[in-house]
């Protein structure tokens, strides 16, 4: 696709499919045809949320947050929100969306983000997701299939009632593919495959396929050195709990919301719990902060793997701004043939 500008009207050009996984350009007038994305990946405190806002006010850009924790409402230190300023700066989507107490999935994300993109093109802007969170991220540009099912917890109960044996016999009459990815020793996977198939009629594997995401995208991913991140890591820690992140948790405590819920048991939350509870002293829960960010930061490395061809690394510093820009432009005035992104295969957290 490319875009021409004349005034303040755009001429987009759509894609044709000329053979399997290869396009050409053809010019047209309908803003609704140019249905790109922009995605800012890497690990925590590497910079994407200072990248995305600055990009976003250069090409007029709102940000859909991929952040699992930033979806909590009064959770706002410990999770490393955009700043008041950042979010007057450009929109925002994906953020303060439910409370500690509510549940929230994967599947759940993935409908508000789509909703979102089509919210941000249907008004003629772009949208850059943005986030560390790298399961939401490739579930939505590689158009995973994800079953919207709850857990139920009278058919768990009755399913971990019987013999595990038993229970993996059930899998494979019904669902012969599941074993190649959901290992037979691991009860609670096997309870949870057998739950979506009672649940949708579908076995566990339909959900492993993928399907056309509806539009091309660009991956933007901030490379960073191991000490230089883990030195920006402890800086932000030390700066959560010099700005507030106590006093934070200790008002969710009062609020009622149990240390006990899943959102609680975020980096920062449960070792202030912790403090709270009289069971460390705060330098223990700092060190334990950084200790456990450091960790995030790992696995988040193995979902944006440095050899990952998806991905157009550029070095997060002062020439960052620059480098994405000149990414993103390029990308969104692509006028020549190319072959469509290929994904790898679907991973599940």
């Amino acid at each position: 696709m490319t875009a021409h500008r004349h005034g303040s009207m755009l001429r987009w050009a759509v894609l044709a499919k000329i053979e399997p996984g290869v396009y050409e350009t053809h010019a047209c007038d309908n803003r609704r045809a140019m249905r790109r994305l922009t995605t800012i990946v890497g690990p925590t405190a590497s910079g994407k949320t200072t990248l995305a806002v600055e990009l976003a006010e250069q090409i007029d850009a709102e940000i859909i947050g991929a952040d699992s924790r930033q979806v909590y409402r009064r959770m706002d230190i410990g999770t490393a929100k955009p700043t008041p300023d950042e979010r007057t700066a450009a929109r925002h989507h994906l953020i303060d969306v439910v409370d500690p107490d509510e549940p929230f999935s994967l599947g759940r994300w993935l409908d508000l983000a789509k909703d979102a993109l089509e919210e941000v093109w249907s008004r003629g802007k772009q949208p850059l997701l943005a986030g560390g969170t790298g399961q939401y991220v490739w579930a939505l540009l590689e158009g995973w299939r994800v079953p919207r099912v709850p857990p139920d917890d009278s058919l768990r109960a009755e399913l971990e009632s019987r013999a595990p044996s038993e229970l993996v016999e059930e899998m494979r009459r019904v669902d012969p593919e599941a074993e190649a990815f959901v290992d037979p020793r691991n009860v609670r996977r096997v309870v949870r495959a057998l739950e979506v198939y009672h649940a949708t009629g579908k076995p566990f594997s339909h959900w492993r396929r993928k399907e056309p995401a509806g539009f091309e995208s660009l991956a933007i991913g901030l490379r960073l050195g191991r000490e230089e991140l883990y030195r920006r890591i402890d800086q932000r820690v030390e700066g959560m709990f010099a700005g507030g992140l106590v006093d934070e948790v200790r008002g969710l405590l009062a609020e009622g919301y149990s240390r006990e819920l899943p959102s609680m048991s975020g980096i920062g939350y449960r070792e202030v719990c912790e403090y709270l509870a009289g069971e460390i002293d705060l330098e223990t829960a700092v060190e334990r902060t950084k200790t456990g960010t450091h960790r995030l930061a790992r696995r988040q490395n193995s979902w944006f793997k440095a050899g990952d061809e998806r991905i157009r690394w550029i070095e997060a510093g002062d020439g960052a701004p620059d480098e994405a820009k000149r990414l993103v432009e390029e990308f969104l005035q692509t006028t020549h043939t190319f072959s469509a992104a290929r994904g790898a295969p679907v991973r599940r957290g």
